[in-house]
């Protein structure tokens, strides 16, 4: 097991995510490893979205050395309900799950959805929405 496969992959899902029509239609270019301050003052409507936390564990076998990444993606919303915050949580599902994602270290063996949480919050962001995924990369 190795943790240098993770920026390999933080990397690929900024591209995917970044390059998803759909979801560059609902947030635009608005995707940020962390949202800076002016997203959040700027305009309390505006919907974006976050590359979260990380677990990575060892995924070794007798001949071959990798990880599984549990990763979260969020999304924040300033809106009043939640039907905008999870069509962009849709397309972010849509965009990842399976999705054939090219690294620059290492193979991707699986990416699958594991879980969502919707929650209410004061405002800039009144809807957040996290969404956990497991990738499982074997070493090149």
């Amino acid at each position: 097991m190795t943790y240098a496969l993770s920026w390999p992959l933080q990397e690929a899902v900024f591209a995917r995510l970044s390059a998803d029509p759909t979801l560059s239609g609902l947030v635009g270019g608005r995707i940020y490893d962390a949202a800076p301050h002016a997203v959040q003052a700027s305009d309390p409507l505006e919907d974006y979205v976050t590359l979260g936390e990380e677990v990575a564990r060892a995924f070794d076998t007798a001949t071959d050395h990798g990880a599984s990444f549990d990763f979260a993606v969020a999304v924040h919303s300033g809106r009043q309900g939640y039907a905008r915050a999870k069509a962009i949580a849709g397309a972010i599902c849509d965009a990842l799950i399976d999705a054939p994602l090219s690294l620059s270290r290492g193979k991707l063996i699986g990416l699958r959805f594991l879980q969502a949480q919707a929650q209410r919050g004061r405002p800039p962001v009144r809807r957040r929405i996290v969404l956990r995924f497991r990738a499982v990369i074997e070493d090149s």
